[in-house]
């Protein structure tokens, strides 16, 4: 039983990345502008906000959650749910992790990695690029660790929330991109097209 449920989720697996792969040129250009908007509104609230030489906003997990809400919107790990959660939960994580073992870096850097992957899992909000958040407030720049607990509000929230907002709106610009593709938020979306169809005769 184990052996085929393994399969089953393979099978899965290697769908999604197949689909995912038969793209025309129309999902490359919304897949590039939905990635460039978003990291740009980051970038350029970076070098406005802070300065130039501490790159607060700017962490590289960001970089990553791009690859998965642009490029690959089917996934399971790049729902919303997932995004959000999986960020500020191991930025949570991280600080927590920095702040209990502040003069052993790497025993800081294993406790952060590790822990927010098993409590991404048990919150059901695995985002690989959480990894990374919970690392970056290990061992990032002075600049991030001495926000604490600052830094989950802002880089990661607040970074994390202007992907979604921008990837709700591109990967929803044409009829073969739908996000997010979990299935209540598509009875929802369905339910507020009747309703407007409704209003509309």
């Amino acid at each position: 039983m184990p052996t085929q449920k393994i399969k089953r989720n393979y099978r899965k697996a290697r769908y999604v990345l197949y689909k995912e792969t038969l793209v025309d040129f129309k999902e490359h250009f919304w897949a590039f502008a939905g990635a460039f908007t978003g990291m740009g509104i980051i970038a350029y609230l970076q070098y406005n906000m802070f300065p130039k030489q501490d790159f607060v906003f700017l962490i590289g997990s960001f970089g990553a959650s791009c690859v998965l809400v642009y490029g690959v919107i089917q996934s399971p790990l790049a729902q919303p749910r997932n995004l959000i959660g999986g960020h500020v939960i191991s930025a949570l994580v991280g600080v927590t992790a920095a702040k209990i073992f502040p003069d052993t870096i790497w025993l800081a850097s294993a406790v952060a990695v590790a822990l927010s992957v098993v409590m991404m899992q048990i919150t059901k909000t695995l985002h690989p690029p959480g990894g990374a958040t919970a690392l970056i407030a290990v061992t990032g720049s002075p600049a991030i660790l001495k926000l604490g607990y600052w830094y989950v509000i802002s880089p990661v929230l607040s970074g994390a929330t202007i992907l979604l907002v921008v990837a709700l709106l591109f990967n929803n610009m044409t009829s073969n991109r739908q996000y997010p593709t979990h299935k209540r938020f598509t009875k929802f979306k369905n339910k507020i097209r009747h309703a407007t169809r409704i209003s509309q005769t």
